[in-house]
């Protein structure tokens, strides 16, 4: 009775393996007038990670080709929920979403889809990175410049990690079409729409004003991804939690 108590402390149970996995869509079959961006939209992935998973070298593909579209995990003992979250750089409520798991508890043996997309990576990357002020001159002037500022408008508290168009894949447009390769200084965030809508005018803490012009798989409620010039930036920005003003 103590070993099985144990095990659960745990969160994982060591019983014959049991998953949802199956009951879930693991291919896409490619249809007439498919394309990998739109596939990674209806499975809320990325193209970069459609690629990966199937080894593409280029974007063109054909009608019946089956693409896999979820990393699989096969649950080991000792997993927890968290480990896996943290190895993949995604969060344990994307597990569980994915894998319409009800609680934490997991199973040796247990198959688990992961949504491994490039941007969970930086994210990943930079939670391990300890909070830092900014060191991108230009954008610490202009901060410095609106520190003063007291903007009017709808206030939220977020959690806020930071992107960059330089990452390998990345297309370096956002979703409503700004291109970020064109402006690499662009202060453009990525949000939750059903929280702060597309094209909204924002002022964030330590960051300055913004555009409301990307979304992310990743980004869910009162959360945010700050656009940055480069890698080092998201890195040096980490996760952090600040004030976001919806101006307009």
């Amino acid at each position: 009775m103590k070993k099985m108590v144990a095990a659960i402390a745990t969160g994982i149970v060591l019983l014959a393996p049991t998953t949802n996995a199956s009951a879930l869509e693991l291919e896409h079959e490619v249809l007439e007038g498919d394309t990998l961006w739109g596939i990674a939209m209806e499975h809320n992935t990325t193209v970069d990670s459609i690629s990966e998973l199937n080894d593409l070298q280029t974007n063109i593909i054909y009608p019946k080709q089956k693409l896999a579209v979820y990393k699989k995990y096969l649950v080991e003992k000792g997993d927890t929920l968290y480990g896996i979250s943290k190895k993949h750089g995604v969060t344990i409520d994307e597990i569980k979403e994915l894998n319409e798991l009800t609680s934490d508890l997991i199973l040796v043996g247990q198959e688990l889809l992961i949504q491994e997309a490039e941007e969970h990576k930086v994210v990943a990357a930079a939670k391990s990175i300890q909070p830092t002020e900014v060191k991108s001159s230009t954008m610490t002037k202009e901060v410095q410049q609106e520190k003063e500022e007291q903007p009017e408008g709808k206030t939220l508290t977020v959690t806020a990690t930071a992107y960059t168009a330089e990452c390998d894949g990345c297309s370096g447009i956002t979703y409503t079409g700004i291109n970020l390769n064109e402006d690499r200084n662009a202060k453009v965030i990525a949000v939750d729409p059903t929280v702060i809508p597309l094209g909204s005018k924002v002022y964030v803490e330590g960051y300055g004003y913004a555009i409301a012009g990307d979304i992310g798989s990743a980004i869910k409620g009162n959360r945010i991804d700050i656009h940055v010039p480069t890698k080092e930036e998201a890195f040096n920005w980490g996760v952090r939690e600040v004030k976001v003003t919806i101006i307009e």
